[in-house]
């Protein structure tokens, strides 16, 4: 097993999942050892995400520890033995990690959920706008950097083209200004263009909803190869908080399907972004 220093989101995940597999089982990591034939040490960098494992041994793991989903077993091997390098990984060493991790998510993601309330999500933005937001950090960042950022979120937007994507958007975000007004037009018309695609659902909660207390339930909600391994990403104060609980991600699905109740259908959405661009 090739030791790790820095595991990728997806790898932890992987991490994660067998730790729990073998704990449902009751096992510790030197019984679970002994079934497979290692040492308690290797156990342990495996569910740290520190090693990989191979096909062989993932099966025999779920094999000892009782698991007998099928589906999840297929999918935790094809996240073992994935050796996918995708476009992100231009960006390797020139970005932080968490930019790279997201783009894998969503790369092996079978759908993708978006809501927020005072920014476009970032598979909307254009490039003014992705702009825009990077450059009003503090500190801010050098024009490399900057170009670096902007270049990779208009890259992720490559999902868009065959991954099921369902936005959901406050009307606040739309009326926020982020770029000049111009760019701020153009936003919005590429946001109608964009939800004309088969595969792309755009809705808006408008301010003149009543009893909407939701603004804090912003979130990326990725679907998994099984619902199991669904990943909800959650932005905090010391950055993005990867969720994969079987009760939180039952609590966010419920909770992102309370904001699509809330919102307008697409067509009217259109229409309130019709109206809301032509007011700027």
């Amino acid at each position: 097993m090739a030791k790790r220093t820095e595991p990728t989101a997806r790898q932890m995940r992987l991490a994660v999942e067998l730790r729990t597999l073998r704990d449902t089982a009751g096992l510790a990591s030197r019984e679970a050892a002994a079934l497979l034939g290692v040492t308690a040490p290797q156990i342990s960098q495996i569910e740290s995400g520190l090693a990989g494992v191979s096909e062989k041994r993932l099966r025999r793991l779920a094999a000892n520890y009782s698991c007998a989903d099928e589906g999840l077993i297929d999918a935790l091997v094809a996240m073992a033995t994935d050796r996918t390098r995708g476009w992100w990984e231009q960006y390797r060493e020139l970005l932080p990690a968490p930019f790279l991790d997201l783009s894998e998510l969503e790369h092996h993601a079978t759908f993708l959920r978006d809501a927020q309330f005072l920014y476009i999500p970032g598979l909307l933005q254009t490039e003014d706008y992705a702009r825009a937001v990077f450059a009003y950090r503090i500190p801010e960042l050098h024009d490399e950097e900057l170009d670096l950022r902007v270049r990779h979120r208009m890259q992720r937007k490559v999902v868009r083209d065959a991954t099921p994507y369902e936005a959901v958007i406050h009307e606040a975000a739309l009326r926020i200004m982020v770029c000049d007004r111009a760019a701020s037009r153009v936003q919005l018309a590429d946001i109608l263009e964009v939800s004309e695609a088969d595969n792309v659902t755009v809705r808006v909660i408008p301010f003149t909803v009543e009893g909407f207390a939701g603004a804090a339930s912003a979130m990326m909600y990725a679907g998994g190869a099984v619902p199991k391994l669904d990943t909800v990403v959650r932005d905090a104060p010391n950055g993005a908080v990867y969720i994969g609980s079987e009760g939180q991600l039952s609590a966010l699905r419920a909770l992102f399907s309370r904001l699509e109740a809330t919102a307008l259908s697409p067509e009217r959405s259109r229409d309130l972004i019709h109206r809301v661009a032509k007011e700027l």
